[in-house]
Formats: structure tokens, sequence, C-alpha cells
């Protein structure tokens, strides 16, 4: 029986040594932000946005009144064809690859700005900067030992919203 007790409290003495190994072990927390989402929501009202936003619209403008002449030159082409008038028709012909060529450079050029401008107004320093501090003191806060951004990470398969501080830090960036 003094053998079989002793066996307990060998037992016994093992687990609670286990046990203590256990608890000492650190359990990793972590948390994603969705750097986007942060970034169009924190930069959408600055005047560097605002400015992009009226290009982009001024260049559309620009786009549908060049169309629109493209399509009234198609229709005069179209009547020309029509009533047989060949001088005409040579003429709206040309016409129409000429401003069809044109459109076609200036929208190139065009979307190569505002592509420009665009990478300009993501890749901010300052902003990051902030946004690096912002997560660090939001992270601090959550008791998280890793972030993860999720526009960067491909091999993000799932994870549940719990972890997702994205909209505590664009509210602690709107607080400073």
């Amino acid at each position: 029986m003094k053998i079989f007790v002793k066996k307990i409290a060998i037992a016994a003495f093992a687990c609670l040594c286990s046990a203590g190994l256990f608890a000492q072990q650190h359990i990793t927390n972590f948390g994603v932000v969705d750097t986007t989402k942060v970034y169009e929501q924190f930069f959408r009202n600055s005047s560097a946005v605002k400015s992009y936003e009226e290009k982009r619209a001024t260049f559309q403008e620009e786009v549908s009144r060049r169309a629109d002449e493209i399509r009234d030159l198609q229709t005069k082409l179209q009547e020309a064809q029509d009533l047989g008038m060949d001088s005409d028709v040579k003429k709206y012909q040309d016409s129409i690859r000429i401003k069809s060529s044109s459109l076609k450079t200036y929208t190139q050029q065009k979307n190569t700005e505002l592509n420009n401008i665009k990478k300009n107004l993501s890749n901010n320093n300052e902003f990051y900067k902030n946004l690096n501090r912002t997560i660090k003191k939001v992270a601090e806060n959550e008791g998280l030992s890793m972030v993860i951004n999720l526009q960067q990470s491909n091999s993000i398969l799932w994870y549940s919203p719990a972890v997702d501080i994205t909209d505590k830090v664009i509210e602690s960036l709107e607080q400073e």
C-alpha cells in the first residue's frame, strides 16, 4: 500500500511540475488590420484625395466629351454613306480615325497620371509612420503580440472577426 501511495504522490508531483511548465508558456495573441480600409477611411476627406477625385472627374468628363464627338461623326458618316457622298465619307472616316487615336493617347496619358497620383497617395510615408505607431498602441492595449496586414499576406486563409482591429485603429487615428 505504501508503494501505491508513493506512486500516486510521485504522479501528483509530476502533474504539478508539468502544470507549472504549461503555465509558463506564452500564448501568442494576434490581430489583423486591413490597411487599405484604414487608408481609405482616414484619407477620405483629405485635400490630396479630393484633388485626385477632382482630376479623375475632369478626366472622365473630357473622355465623355470626346467620345460624344466621335459618335456624332459616326452618325454623320452613316448619313453620308446612305446618301452616297463619297468625299464626305472619306472626310468623316479620317476625322473619326484621328479623334479615336487622340482619345486613346489622352486616355493612356491620363490613366498613367492618375495611377501615379494614387500611388503617391498610398505611399505617404508620414501616414504609414503614424499608422504603425497607432497599430502598436492598439495592439498593446488589446494584449496582442502580433498584427498581420490583411492586404499583404496571401497565406491567411481564414481569421475570426474578433481579431480584426482595423476599426479600432481607424478610431485611434481619428482621435489624434
